[in-house]
């Protein structure tokens, strides 16, 4: 089947979806059409905002459908009568059977890890969260349990100690474009050969999950070791952001702050879990359990993020505090 004859649905919505959808009409292929989120309302004025998938869908004039329930039956008309052969879809819902088994030759997803490590929703985070050092991307075919599916490819990358989050999604965003190409032609030309997750399974065969993450995960425990709070801070930057609250020994409130850059520096101390080491101008050093996190970017809530010189510039920490 050629690529103007293959008619592809695709399915996605923030800026990770959209260099993959890019890639499809780049490469010349058919879209007959486009599903995104309905549009939400944002900013100080609440003005309804569109997806960034849904920002190219319409410069590039594809037809684009935003269902708030994907088993709505006019939702399945308008999918049957764009008469899809391959539906794809990446960084979206969780797809009922009535959809994903519509299209004759299946329905495939891009997800952020050498599946079948990382399922689930945060699958960059966790990686570097967990200290991995190697992730990818990975093309299946849809199926009942999420993220389960049969395996048709894998693309493999390093994670480096100077990766955070947001580098990590960046290279993946374009690995995954790459590889949705890849298996648009392989599917295509009748050449895909699926595998099994369950023959996947490398190691020790235990599962790491990537479940969603939520406010406490976020939060620094000072008392683990600081490559863990390094690896921490690193999977979460820019966000959500780790954070930890300043405490100066009284009953005052706590302040809040955001980590995003920082250097684990491994030494023998006594000082307790979250407590500060700083000159208040130049440096801004934080006890974990085996050395200290050296912060390099932070912002107090309500503040602008900056680096620690310019923090210190105009914010000085008391004698005695300490993050908790």
């Amino acid at each position: 089947m050629n690529k103007k004859s293959l008619r592809i649905l695709f399915m996605g919505t923030p800026a990770f979806a959209v260099e993959s959808l890019k890639a499809l009409v780049e490469n010349g292929y058919n879209i007959a059409g486009v599903v995104t989120m309905p549009d939400k309302p944002a900013g100080r004025g609440y003005r309804l905002q569109f997806s960034p998938v849904k920002q190219y869908a319409l410069q590039r004039g594809l037809t684009v459908l935003q269902p708030e329930k994907l088993r709505d039956e006019g939702f399945l008309e308008n999918l049957n009568r764009l008469k899809a052969d391959l539906q794809i879809v990446v960084a979206f819902r969780m797809l009922p059977e009535a959809v994903w088994s519509m299209p004759p030759l299946g329905t495939f997803n891009l997800h952020a890890s050498l599946l079948p490590q990382y399922r689930g929703a945060a699958p960059i985070n966790r990686a570097i969260m967990n200290g991995e050092r190697e992730t990818g991307v990975t093309t299946f075919f849809l199926s009942h349990e999420i993220d389960t599916g049969e395996v048709l490819f894998r693309e493999r990358t390093p994670i480096s100690d100077m990766d955070n989050a947001e580098t990590l999604h960046d290279r993946l965003m374009v690995m995954g474009a790459q590889l949705v190409i890849r298996t648009v032609e392989a599917i295509s030309k009748g050449s895909v050969s699926p595998v099994s997750q369950d023959e996947l399974s490398e190691g020790d065969g235990i599962l790491k999950l990537a479940p969603k993450i939520f406010g406490n995960d976020c939060r620094i425990d000072w008392s683990r070791p600081v490559r863990e709070v390094y690896n921490l801070v690193r999977g979460l930057s820019p966000y959500p952001a780790a954070w930890t609250e300043l405490s100066s020994g009284g009953e005052g409130e706590r302040i809040r702050f955001k980590l995003f850059a920082g250097e684990p520096l491994g030494a023998v101390h006594s000082l307790s879990p979250g407590c500060i080491s700083t000159d208040n101008k130049t440096y801004l050093h934080v006890a974990a359990k085996d050395g200290f996190l050296r912060i390099r970017e932070l912002r107090q809530t309500g503040k602008r993020r900056l680096c620690v010189p310019d923090f210190l510039n105009g914010f000085s920490f008391p004698d005695g505090a300490h993050f908790r």
